[in-house]
């Protein structure tokens, strides 16, 4: 776009462009000091409880953001639902009905009547699930509002107290559909009636949520501003071509747009700029009282940008930018601020797979993704939780997050850290298979027919729908929008995701109409759909073929016996013993808490003697089935398959399945099988056939790498199986050799350990890959011949927060087998959470040594490193 500027004006705007350096517009959280009461149980006005000479002195301290049962949990008026069965004991709104979970909030707070053209906002961020807003005796909203999905923004500048003391009061209301809790998937599906999440009536990976998360669940900002606002700003990047992350790139453009919003009762005025990499584009503009426009900026140039790629792949370079809206008079109206990713992500099919592919700035990505539910049940969100999770799947070396359609819109937080980490993320909108009627199901109330057009709002849905949209839209990890879980939306919700809401708020990212759709993923075997789910043979994840973008494939994903004790009772801390292959087992708690058993696998190992033997063998079992699953996908990457998204990788309670790390952020060793099945460069056996594999997960082609090939017996012994020169080519797997025959005849009688590893052509280990093989009936029993551990172990601070762990094995040791370290407080023994290791569950072999960095909580204290392994008994070292 080329502008024209006339004479006495642009100096107008170059003298504002240089004076308006003021301060972003002031906000500030209204995040403490609410009080609530349960609404029935008043009997003053909303208007006089509004007031602040009305006493709430009898209240109780609520917590905001925040619902009903967090506030309850925190005043010790409930049991904590996510220990043993404590959930059983909370009444549900099912039966005890909405008004029981109906709550005045009320927060004093101290802001002026503006003086000139100054403007005072009230945002709400998330309410569930409708409201009444009262401030100063007066009410805000003309009529209730509706809707968990839809922020609300007033302007509360006529409604404040001269005095400057102010009292913000809302009631909010229960869903308008709560749903039976009848152990259906999200109950007898009503919960889908309304705009908001469907967890909360309870799933076979959740118990219910007894106030289905009623309360202001998400942020309350002040804002002040002068006369003109920015709002829902969009920055849009394009890198034409196909780049790589290293050299010198070619140019990259940005489009930007925002809605600029006259609250006073006079024109004005002024110019909206961007600024990016020091550079600035201005846009003149004059707005009528009142009025709203939206406006268009000049394209900006970026030469040689620092673009942002996904994990493992490159960089995540973010640009600081700001858009300001500057009056004719110099005063700075108000400012946004926006960390900007360049990049670009595209779709395309793959005719070889029959399924989609995304690409990044040109690049084909293999898709290594997890499924996400949401940060935490009860919707208590917090930047550091955020920053801990994604962290986490950063670690497992996924590189996209798929937010699931029974959950939520997830919070501009969690997509700042997969900005951070790179991760892309695939947002699913408000819809599931199980309540909204792609199946039959005898538990819910309502035929397919009727539950196939929920929500009973599609207007509330739409409008939801945009604002979300909105609201996420320029973080360069958003790649993929998708219409629901497992089904396609009403036609008139599809068609205005599809062809209005999509294409003209966003325009840049793949939209899917459901998350396995055959416009995402088609096999023409017949085996479509996603899955399966629980565990699996070891060969099964290399020969069985499923979907080629499969959106959802898990197995188990138990914690240890510290993780079980910090919600398991003592009495119930007991063997599983299961009943029904992997269904019930003999304990409620460990029923109500959602297990799914482990088969045979456990045994494989020998009986365990106790839970904690049984939990110890269960990382085993964790650790075999999520290297070899994701390895399984990447060996037949582009043959098979574009994609893989794991079902599922964290849990927001206490479930004992699906997950690489538990509620409390302790990680298992599901996490770190990801982690070494997912390097960049790797080598890998295929249970399949028994061959090893080179996988190389980068765009550059490798040359000159040895692949070393040894196997161990229980006693240590190596033998080298092979050392060869190979090259590996980009975004490709290759078979190199069969090692049956060896597996075979060496590991007949007691198993033994395979360990592949890729040199550099400094001779450096750049990847290692240790396997344990059973012996040919199965089993792992020789593990349990195994000499006892030699490892030696030094633990240094580097800094506060960080230790690097030292692990040396001497030369004719055994194998150091399956160390677990954890960072602990000396004087407790409790472990330190989160922490975070650059690996874990750790082998080290004869003659070698490892050393493992630790971060953990800076402000902790008192530190020591627990190590204990199969063939270590556990040891806390002192940390130098």
């Amino acid at each position: 776009m080329r502008m024209i500027f006339f004479g006495g004006f642009l100096a107008m705007l170059i003298s504002i462009s240089c004076r308006a350096q003021e301060a972003l517009s002031n906000s500030y959280e209204l995040n403490s000091g609410w009080k609530c009461y349960k609404a029935d149980a008043l009997s003053a006005t909303p208007e006089q409880l509004s007031l602040s000479s009305y006493s709430i002195d009898s209240w109780i301290p609520a917590v905001v953001p925040g619902t009903v049962l967090t506030t309850l949990l925190e005043n010790k008026k409930i049991p904590d639902p996510f220990y043993g069965m404590n959930n059983n004991n909370i009444p549900d709104i099912y039966h005890v009905g909405k008004d029981y979970y109906t709550y005045w909030f009320c927060k004093d707070f101290n802001e002026a009547v503006p003086g000139g053209d100054g403007q005072v906002w009230l945002h709400l961020r998330g309410i569930n699930y409708s409201c009444d807003i009262y401030l100063n005796g007066k009410k805000i909203n003309k009529s209730v509002f509706k809707g968990m999905f839809l922020r609300q923004r007033y302007n509360i500048t006529a409604h404040l107290s001269k005095s400057g003391k102010n009292r913000l009061a809302v009631i909010v209301y229960p869903p308008d559909a709560v749903g039976n809790p009848n152990g259906g998937q999200g109950g007898d599906g009503t919960i889908a009636k309304n705009v908001a999440h469907q967890y909360v009536a309870g799933w076979d990976w959740i118990q219910p949520v007894r106030d289905r998360n009623t309360g202001i669940w998400d942020k309350v900002v002040i804002e002040k501003t002068k006369a003109v606002i920015i709002t829902d700003p969009f920055v849009k990047t394009m890198v034409p071509g196909t780049r790589k992350p290293a050299g010198r790139q070619d140019p990259a453009f940005i489009h930007t747009h925002a809605t600029l919003e006259n609250a006073g009762a006079a024109s004005v005025s002024g110019i909206l700029k961007f600024e990016i990499n020091h550079q600035a584009v201005r846009m003149p503009v004059t707005l009528k009282p009142f009025e709203k426009k939206e406006v268009q900026l000049p394209e900006v140039t970026i030469r040689a940008p620092k673009l942002w790629w996904p994990n493992t792949y490159g960089p995540q370079n973010l640009y600081a930018s700001v858009l300001s809206f500057i009056k004719s008079n110099h005063e700075l109206s108000d400012q946004r601020k926006i960390e900007v990713g360049i990049r670009e992500v595209k779709n395309q099919w793959n005719d070889r797979t029959r399924s989609m592919e995304v690409r990044v700035n040109g690049q084909p990505v293999f898709i290594r993704g997890g499924n996400w539910i949401v940060s935490d049940a009860m919707l208590r969100f917090s930047d550091e939780r955020y920053n801990a999770e994604v962290r986490f799947h950063r670690d497992m070396g996924l590189n996209l997050i798929r937010v699931w359609g029974g959950a939520l819109t997830e919070r501009p937080e969690f997509y700042k850290a997969c900005d951070a980490y790179g991760l892309l993320v695939m947002q699913d909108f408000w819809g599931s298979g199980d309540c909204n009627g792609r199946w039959m199901d005898p538990k819910k109330l309502d035929d397919q027919w009727t539950r196939r057009n929920y929500p009973d709002d599609h207007p509330l849905f739409i409008e939801s729908a945009a604002d979300m949209i909105k609201m996420i839209r320029n973080h360069p990890s958003l790649a993929i929008w998708c219409g629901g879980n497992e089904i396609v939306l009403p036609p008139d919700i599809f068609r205005a995701l599809k062809d209005s809401l999509i294409p003209e708020l966003d325009g840049t990212r793949w939209f899917i109409d459901y998350s396995n759709s055959d416009s995402m993923s088609y096999n023409a075997l017949g085996n479509n759909g996603d899955g399966p789910y629980g565990i699996q043979t070891l060969p099964y994840f290399w020969n069985h073929r499923t979907w080629p973008f499969n959106s959802e494939i898990g197995s188990v994903g138990m914690g240890d016996i510290t993780s079980l004790r910090r919600f398991i009772p003592e009495e119930n801390l007991v063997l599983p013993a299961e009943k029904v292959r992997t269904e019930a087992v003999n304990d409620s708690v460990w029923t109500y808490h959602k297990y799914i058993g482990y088969g045979k696998s456990i045994e494989a190992y020998g009986a365990p003697e106790n839970l904690e033997d049984f939990a110890n063998k269960v990382q085993l079992v964790n650790y075999d089935q999520y290297r070899t699953l994701i390895e399984g996908f990447i060996g037949h990457q582009w043959d098979w398959y574009t994609g893989v998204i794991i079902w599922k990788t964290q849990n927001p309670w206490t479930a004992l399945r699906g997950q690489m790390y538990d509620y409390y952020l302790d990680p298992n060793a599901c996490l770190y099988g990801l982690h070494t099945g997912n390097q960049p460069l790797h080598g890998m056996f295929n249970f399949g056939d028994s061959s090893v594999y080179i996988a190389n997960n980068t765009w550059e082609k490798k040359d000159n790498l040895m692949l070393v090939v040894k196997t161990f017996d229980m006693e240590g012994k190596e033998h080298l199986v092979t050392q060869v020169f190979c090259e590996a080519i980009p975004q490709n797997a290759k078979r190199i050799m069969s090692v049956k025959e060896v597996v075979r005849t060496m590991g007949a009688t007691g198993g033994l350990f395979l360990t592949i590893q890729l040199l550099d052509v400094n001779k450096t280990v750049i990847d290692e890959n240790t396997y344990w093989l059973p012996d040919q009936e199965g089993n792992y029993t020789g593990l349990n011949k195994m000499p006892a551990s030699r490892l030696k172990i030094r633990c240094k601070k580097t800094t506060d927060g960080s230790i690097n762990v030292m692990l040396e094995n001497p030369e004719g040791a055994p194998l150091a087998f399956f160390n677990r370290l954890s960072v602990i407080n000396r004087r407790t023994g409790q472990r330190l959470l989160p922490a975070f290791y650059s690996d874990n569950y750790i082998t080290v072999l004869p003659g070698t040594q490892k050393t493992i960095q630790i971060s953990y909580p800076e402000a902790a204290s008192d530190i020591a490193v627990s190590v204990f392994g199969w063939n270590l008994k556990e040891q806390q070292m002192p940390v130098n």
